[in-house]
């Protein structure tokens, strides 16, 4: 089908518009963007810069996406986006372009649903299926994993790591790294646990989940260095892939440290685990 475009919008020329695309009032399209198949562009949104979207995605009125890095020193001239299928970007969203120094490409997976006023900044890597609620901001350079659920008005700091399945509760400030399958939450966010409803939603087996724990345990909570505990956690728990990818997470290098939990968990998590 021909694309739906209303009379009041500007589509600047170089700009591609894929089959059955739909765009409302007062849009306007930059000269390097690139809409796939089946893109619904609402009223009053901007799309800027070198900027992909893949099919199916909507965006809501007020949404920018393509600015220039909000970064001092670049201007962003050849800053790149690309974002993939079947996402919902919410009103007010705003997403930048990458920095010359980050490596120019900020990038959002498919089928991630991101609520009104939320922030991706430059150079970001946001994976697959993730929420983003009201209002959450993550700064430059930030690495979030599919499957990730983000609290409204959290902020992730520059540079931090979410890993795949981690909750982030609301109001949370994040400027640790947080495991895979973790929770984390507070002022300054520290570790909480195991995201076992989401474990358990993704069709993990009890089995797993048990030995997931178990490794949770042994990583945060027992004796000695915690480069020597993860190591352990790995080679007894080898045939576990969960396990696995949280002690490579915490084995990658990183610009932050990883995200601990409070001591006082430690007597309920033992009873937990009895």
């Amino acid at each position: 089908m021909m694309a739906k475009i209303h009379p009041t919008v500007i589509v600047e020329d170089g700009a591609e518009i894929g089959p059955d695309v739909e765009i409302g009032p007062y849009s306007i399209i930059g000269s390097r963007a690139r809409l796939g198949a089946g893109v619904r562009i609402h009223s009053h949104v901007v799309i800027s810069g070198r900027t992909h979207i893949g099919q199916g995605t909507i965006i809501y009125p007020h949404a920018a996406i393509g600015g220039p890095p909000q970064f001092r020193s670049d201007p962003g001239k050849d800053a790149v986006i690309t974002i993939g299928e079947q996402n919902v970007i919410r009103e007010h969203v705003t997403i930048n372009g990458g920095s010359a120094k980050g490596g120019g490409l900020t990038q959002v997976g498919s089928r991630g649903y991101f609520m009104a006023y939320s922030h991706i900044g430059h150079d970001c890597h946001v994976g697959d299926d993730v929420t983003f609620a009201n209002g959450v901001a993550l700064g430059g350079h930030v690495t979030i994993g599919d499957g990730v659920n983000i609290g409204g008005l959290a902020a992730i700091q520059q540079y931090g790591r979410i890993g795949r399945n981690a909750f982030i509760g609301g109001v949370t400030g994040v400027p640790d790294d947080v495991i895979p399958f973790g929770m984390a939450w507070g002022d300054h966010a520290r570790l909480q646990g195991l995201n076992l409803i989401g474990l358990k939603r993704n069709g993990l087996s009890r089995d797993r989940i048990h030995a997931l724990r178990a490794a949770y345990r042994a990583i945060f909570f027992g004796n000695g260095a915690l480069a020597a505990r993860v190591q352990q956690a790995a080679e007894c728990w080898r045939d576990v892939p969960e396990v696995l990818e949280i002690t490579r997470f915490i084995q990658a290098k990183s610009k932050r440290p990883i995200c601990m939990p409070p001591r006082s968990e430690t007597a309920a998590l033992d009873s937990e685990l009895a």
